[in-house]
């Protein structure tokens, strides 16, 4: 494969960003490797991070690129900083960015990227398993699918525990501020992914697949159970998993594998 880090100027943020994108490429004489092009537009995987970290950590702590190397599908791994994939009550547009400026800018850069919602897939992690649900129920024009592990699925919940339980400002209480604003605010607006399911699944428009996996003893699993039943309930495509499991890479770089494999099918080959 080709790996390629990419710095780029974003119109909606105001701000240069940087994203790690890798590209398919037929290769035969690599020790231990195999890569294969796609026939054809690529389907595209969008990896997001979590909130410590960046648009490296994925290649830092899974074999991402070796597991799709074979596969002949592109990965794009953007940084979003501490935006919870959110536009913010402080003037950030990190949803706009994400979901509408983002996959324009790479399909202008890699035409080979394939402009079809079911060739496009969210994925992530914690608050980027938010932001994958996200990008799958608001923006279901350009991803079909969205899957989360160890998301933070629940986000009116987590807003009540960090900010409303809080005996006193801290950081964390300023940040979710700033993104979110009042917890009045937050519950039932776009940012409230079980309010945005219920609108989606009532307008008449076409549902993303959608899958999950939470460790059971994760701080965020009874969010997850939560959304689970919920999307379940509206009638949503749902894989959802469970597992004896805590916050740690051990367990995504595990199921980041089970993602390739529900999206592309049981059968795909990963080196």
């Amino acid at each position: 494969m080709a790996l390629l880090h990419v710095d780029f100027f974003s119109d909606v943020l105001g701000m240069s960003m940087n994203m790690d994108v890798l590209l398919p490429q037929q290769t035969q004489g690599q020790i231990g490797m195999e890569g294969r092009a796609a026939q054809g537009k690529y389907k595209t995987m969008y990896l997001l991070h979590g909130m410590s970290d960046d648009q490296t950590i994925w290649q830092r702590w899974t074999s991402i690129e070796r597991y799709v190397s074979s596969l002949g599908i592109a990965v794009v791994m953007p940084t979003t900083h501490l935006g919870f994939y959110t536009d913010t009550t402080y003037g950030m547009r990190y949803w706009t960015f994400l979901s509408q400026e983002l996959p324009k800018i790479c399909r202008e850069f890699f035409p080979q990227m394939s402009a079809e919602r079911e060739d496009t897939l969210a994925a992530g992690l914690s608050m980027g398993g938010y932001g994958a649900w996200k990008l799958g129920l608001g923006a279901g024009g350009t991803f079909g699918a969205a899957a989360s592990l160890s998301g933070a699925l629940d986000m009116v919940d987590d807003f009540k525990r960090n900010v409303e339980a809080a005996v006193e400002e801290s950081d964390r209480v300023a940040l979710f501020r700033g993104i979110f604003g009042s917890a009045q605010a937050l519950e039932g607006s776009d940012n409230d992914l079980l309010a945005l399911a219920e609108r989606l699944a009532s307008g008449g428009k076409e549902l993303p697949r959608l899958y999950a996996w939470c460790g059971t003893e994760d701080f965020l699993y009874q969010g997850n159970l939560r959304a689970w039943e919920h999307v379940k309930n509206l009638g949503y495509d749902l894989t959802c998993e469970q597992s004896a499991g805590d916050h740690q890479w051990k367990y995504w770089d595990e199921k980041i594998q089970d993602v390739l494999r529900w999206w592309l099918g049981t059968d795909v080959d990963l080196q």
